[in-house]
């Protein structure tokens, strides 16, 4: 059935694809960098509304470290079809994923490749209003947690409760889909999944004092590298200068961010001024040391990290077999240091 659906998605995909060729040859033609020279087109799709985890982007295509690369980048939304499908399809050259959602889609017949890790480690967790007094798993129990209803979430729960003595069983799983996570906190649910790096920083821009319990403190495994940069096995094998060209861009991007937050959030909120600039600015400024953290360089990704979420999501019904970890991920197109 699965495999049916990701058929139908690139029957569609082609079509899109097909009927917007010559338009968008047409576009690029003339695409020039500052000293003439042509341009290589390529479009980067986000996985969500754009945020701080997407500024390097941002960053390496106003500053123009894409064009010295010699790309001309475009951003989009990925819109109801999602980015690991129009990557995989070749609509979109690169884009945004997680780790476990590539982990998922390889097996599907999805052939994405994770060329970078944009966050060294994963700043996502359980988040709740103090008031609620959820501390540790075992606070789970007799409280409702807001999910979107897949199955990796009441696994990972089921994981980390069983590893801290706590009963799964307890929790009553309510599914909430796209809702505002403070629209659900405060009307339908105790606590929820957030990534800190953002809806934690709204949290305390609001005055909401919550209690966040990241992943990676309660349980081993589970740290993932979320987001990542993917790109398609058949972009590796077909164009893998591009693929460096565009690797070492973004490498600029985040560097710039790393060290100039502050000026990195403008470029983002010029870029996109339907955001909140405070919230931006405040994100900015957490995630600037988090993007490389203990990593020897911005982007680079570990085996061993790759082997233990894969593990988790076999051994825990999510996925029916293991991915070949060497064709999941690159360390190939970052620069060397």
């Amino acid at each position: 059935m699965k495999k049916a659906f990701y058929l139908c998605v690139f029957v569609v995909l082609a079509i899109v694809i097909s009927a917007c060729s010559s338009e968008k040859e047409d576009n690029d033609t003339n695409k020039k960098s500052g000293d003439g020279k042509k341009l290589t087109p390529v479009t980067f799709v986000l996985d969500w509304t754009p945020n701080t985890n997407h500024t390097g982007i941002y960053v390496a295509k106003e500053k123009g470290f894409f064009e010295e690369e010699g790309l001309d980048v475009e951003i989009i939304l990925p819109g109801e079809v999602g980015s690991n499908q129009l990557v995989a399809s070749g609509t979109a050259d690169f884009g945004v994923s997680y780790q476990e959602r590539l982990i998922m889609a390889r097996p599907e017949g999805l052939p994405l490749v994770s060329i970078a890790a944009v966050i060294q480690h994963n700043t996502a967790g359980y988040a709740s209003p103090v008031d609620k007094n959820i501390q540790t798993p075992k606070d789970f129990e007799g409280k409702k947690f807001g999910g979107i209803g897949v199955p990796l979430q009441e696994a990972m729960m089921r994981f980390i409760m069983e590893e801290n003595g706590a009963d799964v069983e307890k929790v009553d799983f309510i599914n909430i889909g796209q809702s505002d996570w403070f629209t659900a906190i405060e009307r339908d649910v105790d606590f929820s999944t957030v990534f800190y790096g953002w809806t934690g920083i709204e949290a305390g821009l609001r005055g909401l004092d919550i209690n966040m319990m990241y992943y990676i403190d309660v349980a081993d495994g589970l740290d993932f590298y979320t987001p990542v940069l993917v790109t398609s096995e058949d972009m590796i094998e077909s164009d893998p200068d591009t693929v460096r060209a565009f690797i070492h861009g973004a490498t600029k991007g985040y560097e710039f961010a790393i060290d100039n937050p502050e000026a990195a959030a403008n470029i983002l909120i010029e870029a996109e001024p339907d955001l909140d600039p405070e919230l931006v600015k405040h994100s900015q400024e957490w995630l600037a040391d988090r993007y490389q953290d203990d990593a020897e360089q911005w982007g680079i990704q570990e085996l061993e990290r790759w082997e233990k979420p894969a593990k988790f999501l076999h051994e825990n019904g999510i996925v029916d077999e293991l991915i070949d970890f060497e064709k999941a991920f690159t360390n190939d197109f970052l620069p060397e240091k």
